[in-house]
């Protein structure tokens, strides 16, 4: 007998059409341009804004440096245009700051169409607790990591040897530090997600730590933004007991404990 080919609706569907529901391409690509238009605005008011405090986060961002300085000297630039161009940079980063949160309910107006039941439920923690990590790991830094490690170097300073840094290296040290932590930081909201779907349990991670140490340490000399040795030690330890933590999360909301 002849198999006639179904030609209902269903036999038309294609792989992306859960994807894009009810709207047609276009629809979404109009939707994207729209939601990425409402960022940039964003963007630009908040760059805006942060040029009014550009000085005050200017004095609190060198603040640690200046603290281990030696007397009778401070920091330079041997640049024209380099202490200009390093307040635009600053008033960028302010002005994204004030936007992220305009920014990320656009990104979230974007794919919450597209997005199951659970994925929504899990949004607003996981926006949450990422955010939560960055401003850990930035405040780390700035009142840890980074003063000890400026003071580490200002050590070096004898009456042949003067610490006069430039303005553009040390916001760049410390741009690249609070990066390489606020991303460290978010191990214990990547653990915690992995757990709740049973992809990785306490048992696991605490049978691993020998391991984890030994990664952590090669992941240390990595992001490391210099190849001191105290450089690394400052990105390992947090990392160390960010795992030990990690561990502790993984027993409390995993479906597994340890054995």
């Amino acid at each position: 007998m002849a198999l006639i080919p179904f030609t209902g609706p269903q036999a038309r569907a294609r792989p992306y059409d859960a994807l894009l529901g009810d709207r047609s391409l276009l629809e979404h690509l109009d939707e994207f341009r729209k939601r990425l238009v409402y960022s940039a605005i964003a963007l630009g008011v908040g760059v805006l804004v942060g040029f009014g405090f550009v000085g005050q986060v200017f004095d609190f961002l060198l603040r640690p440096t200046r603290r281990v300085l030696p007397s009778g000297s401070g920091l330079i630039y041997t640049e024209p245009g380099e202490a200009f161009s390093l307040y635009i940079e600053i008033a960028l980063i302010l002005g994204l700051v004030i936007a992220m949160p305009i920014i990320l309910y656009q990104i979230w107006r974007l794919l919450a169409p597209m997005m199951p039941t659970r994925g929504k439920r899990l949004a607003f923690p996981f926006v949450f607790f990422t955010s939560l990590g960055f401003v850990a790991g930035a405040a780390f830094t700035h009142y840890v990591a980074f003063p000890y490690m400026m003071a580490f170097f200002a050590s070096f300073n004898t009456p042949d040897l003067v610490f006069m840094p430039k303005i553009d290296d040390v916001f760049d040290l410390y741009l690249k530090m609070l990066i390489g932590m606020g991303v460290v930081f978010q191990m214990p909201t990547a653990v915690f997600f992995l757990a709740k779907i049973g992809l990785v349990t306490a048992g696991f991670l605490w049978r691993s730590f020998r391991y984890a140490l030994l990664l952590i340490f090669i992941a240390a000399a990595v992001i490391t933004p210099t190849g001191d040795m105290v450089t690394q030690t400052i990105f390992a330890a947090p990392m160390v007991g960010l795992y030990l933590l990690s561990i502790l999360i993984a027993w409390i909301f995993g479906r597994a404990r340890i054995a």
